[in-house]
């Protein structure tokens, strides 16, 4: 155990940059499971993630504009690229965002076949970099989410389609962009999932609330743990975010099952 490592100034950035990621991943991953588009998450994920091995590869800075601008631009292309399929092929579609992600994975694999430090480099990727989250990071990624926010809050719950599809998997595909870099592909699909499966049954409104409120106690405690016992941090806050979730869903369908009992005559 490690309590010396139990410093707020040391966890203190990485739990406020996971409260942003919270802030869209909540409401997207709602829409993601009403979509029926389950494992959409992972792929755009795995693409950008494809993007910054590619930038890497060709010897960008890796926190500079270009391997960022790579990341972007190879989400919002595959992004777009399933957006077409939704339209085209909806019966197949969550066959072709597993084949879209195993591809991307494969590619990014090879990539890094030549390099000495590419197992590093991937696994950094997939299981993320939090603690080491700043506060220029956070103000990033916090006008970038808030411009998303805006475009969902305007856009998104308008009538006769809101966002489209297109919309939404333009705001969904930088949103992953933002976060995957920083908390890894890993905690981006149980930021999105975990806390939508635990609030399905809830109206949009409170959904979104206890989604906010599990997702950020699971956050501080999948931080303290992995500071406590000196573990990873972004696996630590994905077995944080199951557990708060697997209970909260629980306890969560027992109360509404009660309520119902009770107003039954």
């Amino acid at each position: 155990m490690n309590s010396a490592a139990f410093d707020l100034e040391l966890l203190g950035w990485p739990l406020v940059a996971g409260l942003l990621v919270l802030s869209t991943h909540v409401p997207l991953g709602r829409r993601v499971l009403a979509r029926g588009i389950i494992f959409l998450d992972l792929a755009i994920a795995q693409i950008a993630v494809l993007g910054v091995i590619a930038a890497h590869a060709f010897d960008l800075a890796p926190q500079g504009w270009p391997t960022q601008l790579a990341a972007a631009a190879a989400a919002l292309a595959g992004a777009a690229g399933l957006a077409l399929c939704e339209r085209r092929w909806p019966e197949i579609q969550e066959a072709l965002i597993g084949s879209a992600f195993v591809v991307a994975a494969s590619l990014s694999v090879l990539l890094l076949a030549g390099d000495p430090h590419g197992g590093e480099h991937l696994s950094e990727l997939l299981t993320g970099q939090i603690l080491w989250a700043n506060s220029m990071q956070v103000a990033q990624i916090g006008a970038l989410y808030l411009v998303l926010l805006g475009l969902w809050a305007w856009y998104g719950n308008r009538s006769a389609g809101g966002l489209g599809t297109f919309g939404f998997y333009l705001i969904f595909a930088l949103a992953i962009t933002a976060s995957v870099q920083l908390v890894g592909v890993y905690l981006v699909f149980a930021s999105l999932i975990l806390p939508a499966l635990a609030v399905r049954h809830l109206s949009p409104r409170l959904g979104m609330l206890v989604g906010w409120a599990l997702g950020a106690l699971a956050y501080a405690a999948g931080l303290a743990t992995s500071a406590w016992f000196d573990w990873p941090a972004g696996p630590a806050i994905v077995i944080a975010l199951a557990l708060f979730s697997l209970v909260s869903g629980n306890a969560l369908r027992l109360l509404q099952s009660s309520d119902s009992a009770s107003i039954r005559p």
